[in-house]
Formats: structure tokens, C-alpha cells, sequence
């Protein structure tokens, strides 16, 4: 809560607004204020929507949006799952590390610290990387928008990476085996998740674009919905099938969602084209 707070202030205070019908209220207001003349309003102001259609825009256009878009479950399908599995070591740990190592309570905890750093290094990674390289393609297609599936670059790393950690994990879990093993499986795991989030955002927002905050409110629901589920099962299905097979459930789904970033990235201009919420980029 206290992270969440500090973010809450970072975005608030350093963040500027980008939304470009609020930017122009925010221009009419100010002229209207300088002038005094009230015949300066911004296209958004002018719309006197009943409060029955802003309440269908706010709840109900986010799941229509969902399901008339195959594309956009296919990603919120891939991103619930990767999320619904970082909340779902919160139960596989202690089995591994607390029951199988004999951890106290403190010590099964700093076990996620490799995860955490995965993560981290994820984000700079990013930033280095990935992100130069999306602004060369922003100067490539100038004045034209960059494809959205340019965005899908770093799932193509993320997929297998999650894949691989899982197995790494599960098969190294063994009490005869130093907790080091599983422990450092988490730094690709944490790696991953940040790679596929990053990439699956970028791209609903890119190829949403008037209709993004629809599709990723929709998209967030869905994943939430994952996350408070796979807690749930994830005790019982560590000690029922152990660590090792279970581990390998989890890679095995990741191995079938793994394609739908590289589909998309060869198929996605043709998807977008059939869209009714998509636009296309030609």
C-alpha cells in the first residue's frame, strides 16, 4: 500500500496529461477565463451525454469491447495467466522453501528477492534496449504511426523465458538440492513477466488506441479475476501433482500461449483491418 501510494504521487505530480480532448477543455477553460467569453468550449464539453450512456461507456462498453475483439482475449487470456502465476508463488514457495528447505517464515520470504530483481532488471532492460529501439521505428515511419505489433518485440523473449523458469524451478526443487537452484530461477521468471506485460500494454494501447482504456479496464478485470483465483488451487495442486509436475502445468500453458505474440506480430495488421474498435495503420 505504501508502494502504491508513493507511485500514486510520482504519476500525479510528474506525469503530465496526454489526453488530447482534456488538454483542449483545459485550453478553453483558460480562455474562456482570460476573455470571459463562454463561446470558447472544447469538442468534450460540447457532448451532453444522459447518464445512462456514461454509465454504459464507463461499465459496460470495456466487456463489449472484450468480447467482440478475439485479438484482445487472446492477450488479456495470456497476460491473466502470467499474472495469475506471479500470485500463484505465493503459495508454491513456502512448499518448496519452507516445507522442502526448512525456511522460517522470514527466510521463505526473502526468497523472492531474486523475482523482485528480475523485475527490476526487466524495466532497465527495457529502456535500454527495447525502448531505442522502438523510437528508431518511430523515426522510421515518420509521419506515419508505428505498427502496433512493433510493441510485441519483448514478449518474444518474455514467452520463453517463463517457460524455462518454470521448469527450472519445479525441476530443481528437490530438498537434495541446494536452494540456490530454485531461488535464481526467479530472476528469468521476474525478467519474463515485465517483457510480456510491457509489450501485451503497449500493444492494446497502440492498436486501441480511442478505445484503449476500454480494452485494458475489460483486460484488468479479467486479470484480476486470475490473480485472486490461482491462490485458490496453487497449494493443492503443488502437493498433489509436487512441485516438479506442477511446475511443469505451468510451463506446459505457457508453451500454448507462447505463440499468440508471434501470430500477432505476422497477423495482427489483417486482424486489425477485420476490427471494429482497431484501426489500421497503411
Amino acid at each position: 500500500a505504501l508502494f502504491a501510494g508513493l507511485c500514486f504521487f510520482l504519476v500525479l505530480f510528474t506525469i503530465p496529461e496526454t489526453y488530447a480532448p482534456v488538454i483542449h477543455s483545459k485550453k478553453a477553460a483558460r480562455r474562456r477565463q482570460e476573455t470571459g467569453d463562454q463561446a470558447y468550449f472544447s469538442e468534450l464539453e460540447a457532448q451532453d451525454l444522459h447518464w445512462k450512456q456514461r454509465m454504459e461507456n464507463v461499465l459496460g462498453r470495456p466487456f463489449k469491447v472484450l468480447f467482440r475483439e478475439p485479438m484482445l482475449i487472446a492477450l488479456t487470456l495470456y497476460m491473466s495467466f502470467v499474472y495469475g502465476c506471479v500470485y500463484l508463488l505465493f503459495e508454491a514457495y513456502p512448499i518448496v522453501f519452507t516445507l522442502g528447505h526448512h525456511l522460517n517464515a522470514g527466510e521463505s520470504g526473502l526468497m523472492f528477492i531474486p523475482l523482485f530483481s528480475g523485475g527490476v532488471l526487466g524495466v532497465i532492460i527495457y529502456l535500454i534496449y527495447f525502448n531505442p529501439l522502438y523510437e528508431a521505428q518511430i523515426a522510421k515511419y515518420a509521419p506515419r504511426m508505428v505498427p502496433p505489433e512493433q510493441r510485441l518485440l519483448p514478449a518474444f523473449y518474455g514467452g520463453p523465458l517463463l517457460m524455462i523458469s518454470f521448469l527450472w524451478f519445479g525441476w530443481t526443487s528437490y530438498p537434495s538440492i541446494p536452494l540456490w537452484a530454485p531461488l535464481m530461477s526467479g530472476l528469468p521468471m521476474g525478467l519474463s513477466v515485465v517483457f510480456i506485460f510491457l509489450a501485451l500494454f503497449n500493444y492494446i494501447i497502440d492498436a486501441y488506441l480511442m478505445v484503449a482504456a476500454s480494452a485494458l479496464a475489460s483486460s484488468t478485470v479479467v486479470r484480476s479475476a486470475f490473480g485472486a483465483g490461482f491462490p485458490l488451487f496453487s497449494t493443492q495442486m503443488y502437493e498433489k501433482l509436487n512441485p516438479r509436475w506442477a511446475s511443469t502445468l505451468l510451463a506446459g500453458l505457457a508453451l500454448l500461449l507462447l505463440p499468440i505474440p508471434f501470430i500477432l506480430y505476422r497477423y495482427g495488421a489483417h486482424i486489425r483491418r477485420t476490427s471494429k474498435y482497431a484501426p489500421t495503420f497503411d
